[in-house]
């Protein structure tokens, strides 16, 4: 699972890494960066395969076009790599909406005793990175578009796998292309996921000020002895 992450960066630093642009008026309507605790129901950047040359600002927790309200977006931070050409909300969007999700970290917890301990976990070079996610339109009663992802998740390589089962599908700089091509299937593009190499990844102790969603500070980032 992955339900919360960070992304530090200027958008400027975002831009030169995707070789994308954003939106300036979606930049001062949500206004989301540095992000050190990100969060389902926030806005976050993405690059889609219907626009790869910008990034645009949209709602982490996938809602399906069919959905009656938005909440099933709770529901759906994250999709299931091995089940994504079996269900049919994302069997499409596998085909169709595929979309490259930025970050430079994310949290995992280790419960002891009760506790819940949060780590931090990053590339070595602590550099911006790629998940694969895939993205929808919803529209409300009113007819207002709403555009909603959900980061794909895939088995945890080794250095995750004692904090969590699970994690985001973290692709290499070679196949970020490659994943929002719609030169290639849908099939195709699912065989660029697996996990990330656990001697590339960083992981460390951060402080408990992570579990409360509301605090949003350099401080968050910050390795704990």
């Amino acid at each position: 699972m992955c339900g919360r992450s960070s992304l530090t960066k200027t958008e400027k630093e975002i831009e030169q890494r995707f070789h994308a642009t954003f939106y300036s008026e979606e930049l001062e309507r949500y206004n989301p960066l540095p992000n050190y605790n990100v969060a389902p129901t926030q806005y976050h950047p993405v690059i889609t395969d219907e626009d790869p040359e910008h990034l645009h600002l949209y709602k982490w927790g996938l809602i399906p076009f069919w959905s009656k309200d938005a909440k099933s977006g709770y529901k759906m931070i994250n999709a299931k790599l091995e089940t994504l050409e079996e269900k049919p909300t994302f069997r499409n969007l596998v085909k169709t909406r595929r979309c490259l999700v930025p970050m430079d970290g994310f949290y995992e917890w280790m419960h002891k005793e009760g506790h819940k301990i949060p780590y931090r976990i990053c590339t070595k070079d602590r550099e911006i990175f790629a998940a694969a996610g895939l993205w929808e339109i919803w529209k409300d009663t009113s007819g207002n578009e709403i555009r909603t992802f959900t980061i794909i998740t895939c088995p945890a390589n080794d250095a995750i796998q004692p904090l969590h089962d699970r994690m985001p599908a973290i692709l290499s700089r070679d196949h970020e292309k490659l994943w929002i091509s719609r030169d290639i299937s849908g099939h195709e593009a699912l065989q660029l996921l697996i996990p990330y190499p656990s001697d590339l990844m960083h992981i460390y102790r951060v402080s408990e000020k992570v579990n409360n969603v509301r605090i949003n500070e350099p401080e968050l980032i910050q390795e704990i002895e």
